[in-house]
């Protein structure tokens, strides 16, 4: 997400970011935050920052999920507005709604009921961050942002087969059996549960138009508006990758929400609409992935 939205801001011709790494500045130290906001005095802060994995990472490492999101937003959130940052976009995500919310998920379900057990540490730590952003602004005028992204994909994305999400663990295991020749691959869960994926690059173009556009409390939804199975997920990805083996679903492994469609009717009312449907934006990723070993988290 981060370098996407770094490509976007470039491409409109904006120059001065500032830019770190994790090894140049961990948000999880608030002096360390604090010291940067103070020297460099940002206008505007767009936080892509995250701790961030699959089912099976959420799972594994609860405590590291629901720690470092917390520190992470806190300090960064906190200086922002010690610092007198002039725009705030925070980014969150669909799983911050109950896990049987109605289908399309509208903005309003939020706290509605239980969340998804798989990632609710997470899901917590995400919420926290937009209902700070939301008492600042109430309390203090502070010009934060929440935007909630439905799941992503694009270049740049973590292909890790053990903490990475569905799609690019997908690409990764096909072409990989490929390569190999390997007859079948198996995929965790059942196939059903039905999920809704946005190429990384239009997110990248919503946020700053809203960045520019929006200024508000409410929570915005940024999603393509409709969603797919996972069996339809594999069996794509399976045709854009090349492979010529058989499909197993390991029905004994975890599926996770059964349905994550989110309701885009305020951004669409804001004027904004995605641009890169799926299969090509697959098309672009699954190259990029092939012509980027090294970038892609192996």
């Amino acid at each position: 997400m981060g370098s996407a939205v770094v490509r976007a801001l470039r491409n409109q011709g904006y120059g001065d970011l500032l830019l770190r790494t994790h090894v140049e500045l961990d948000l999880t130290d608030q002096l360390a935050v604090r010291h940067f906001f103070a020297n460099e005095r940002p206008e505007a802060v767009i936080m892509a920052a995250a701790r961030v994995g699959g089912i099976h990472a959420n799972e594994s490492h609860p405590a590291q999920f629901i720690r470092d999101n917390l520190l992470i937003q806190d300090n960064v959130i906190d200086s922002a507005h010690r610092f007198g940052v002039g725009k705030f976009v925070f980014l969150g995500s669909s799983c911050i709604y109950p896990k049987l919310a109605p289908q399309p998920i509208r903005e309003d379900y939020l706290l509605t009921g239980p969340l998804e057990p798989t990632n609710e540490w997470y899901a917590v730590a995400k919420i926290a961050g937009l209902k700070m952003c939301q008492a600042l602004r109430r309390e203090y005028g502070f010009k934060a942002i929440s935007l909630m992204p439905t799941n992503l994909y694009g270049p740049g994305d973590n292909f890790d087969l053990q903490n990475s999400h569905v799609l690019p663990a997908l690409i990764r295991r096909f072409h990989e059996a490929k390569v190999r020749g390997d007859a079948s691959v198996t995929v965790w869960g059942t196939g059903t549960p039905r999920r809704e994926f946005l190429h990384v690059d239009d997110l990248a173009d919503a946020i700053l138009y809203l960045l520019d556009t929006y200024d508000a409390e409410p929570i915005v939804n940024i999603g393509w508006g409709e969603d797919i199975t996972i069996r339809e997920l594999a069996e794509l990805v399976l045709s854009v990758v090349g492979y010529r083996g058989r499909l197993h679903f390991d029905a004994s492994k975890p599926d996770g929400t059964p349905r994550k469609l989110l309701d885009v009717t305020r951004l669409t009312g804001l004027g904004w609409r995605p641009k890169i449907p799926l299969k090509l934006g697959l098309e672009s990723t699954y190259t990029w992935f092939k012509e980027h070993p090294a970038e892609a988290r192996l």
